[in-house]
């Protein structure tokens, strides 16, 4: 998945795209978090990471005398949006986002969420609350550059991509070095295959995002991951034609090699693939769908 960069280093990555890796590894963010900056005289940043004072001071000191137009974040995980209100306010630029950290959930998982369904630790910015909400199709003009918005929730719900020409920052939604957490009611997986088809349908050059290296054939690891999930969820109705069962049970069946550290977020990930099957109608839920539920195949 290429040499693992240097943190506080601004990298040329694609023409007019420099990265700064964030000082932030671990296991959910691969080397740390890809705060990229788009332009050159005129400059946008996408997802300034986490609240740290040496990447403020790496941005800061890779951006000069350029003019920062705006400020964008992919989605309100604390790794990729913290910083931006301090480093919004130093450079007089808005904030750019989807919406609060609610925005753009279904009507289920809305229903969910209500229920008291929260996510699973995997640090959702609470207080993420962007200058400006940009949707589906939004442009950012940075003269001679336009940054169009793709909304592509699945990870997230108000997550968004940035595409600049055959070049897509795709922030959490596609990454090279692992599958994408889908963890309701943030995440949804029917949504995430949705979204992988219309980035799909882009035919983009490069994908760049928000964790790992740089993605250059974007169709095959975006056909990848859309046949990653389909085995999973074959995975989810083979265990389940052996006899219903709850979310841990499931996990640990399917879940052989994973490491203890990350089975609460694989329980997230079946729960999602649960979710979808529900909604299909190949699997009920019982008493009602929730994480505590106890799952069997639907009856014919």
């Amino acid at each position: 998945m290429g040499e693992r960069p240097e943190a506080g280093q601004a990298v040329e990555v694609a023409p007019g795209v420099r990265r700064i890796l964030a000082p932030n590894p671990s296991p959910m963010t691969h080397w740390g978090t890809n705060t990229y900056l788009v332009g050159a005289a005129e400059v946008a940043v996408i997802d300034p990471g986490p609240d740290d004072p040496a990447h403020l001071a790496a941005i800061r000191a890779a951006l000069g005398d350029a003019r920062v137009v705006a400020v964008l974040v992919t989605h309100a995980h604390r790794d990729h949006s913290t910083l931006a209100p301090r480093l919004a306010a130093i450079l007089g630029a808005p904030v750019l986002g989807f919406g609060p950290p609610e925005a753009g959930r279904s009507d289920l998982m809305a229903r969910l969420a209500a229920g008291g369904l929260t996510g699973g630790g995997e640090g959702v910015d609470a207080d993420f609350a962007p200058d400006r909400r940009i949707g589906h199709g939004g442009r950012v003009e940075l003269g001679g550059h336009v940054l169009e918005a793709l909304h592509t929730p699945g990870h997230f719900a108000g997550h968004l991509s940035f595409a600049l020409g055959d070049v897509i920052f795709t922030g959490d939604l596609v990454m090279g070095w692992a599958s994408t957490l889908i963890s309701p009611p943030d995440g949804d997986l029917t949504a995430f295959l949705a979204s992988c088809a219309l980035l799909n349908a882009r035919g983009a050059r490069r994908l760049l995002p928000g964790h790992g290296a740089a993605i250059d054939a974007p169709a095959a690891r975006i056909g990848w991951l859309i046949d990653h999930r389909a085995a999973r969820t074959r995975q989810v109705m083979a265990a389940l034609a052996e006899g219903p069962s709850g979310i841990p049970a499931l996990t640990a069946r399917i879940y052989t090699e994973t490491p203890p550290a990350l089975i609460p977020a694989a329980e997230r990930n079946v729960f999602a693939h649960l979710i979808a099957l529900c909604e299909e109608g190949r699997v009920a839920a019982r008493p009602a769908l929730s994480a505590t539920a106890t799952f069997a195949l639907a009856r014919p």
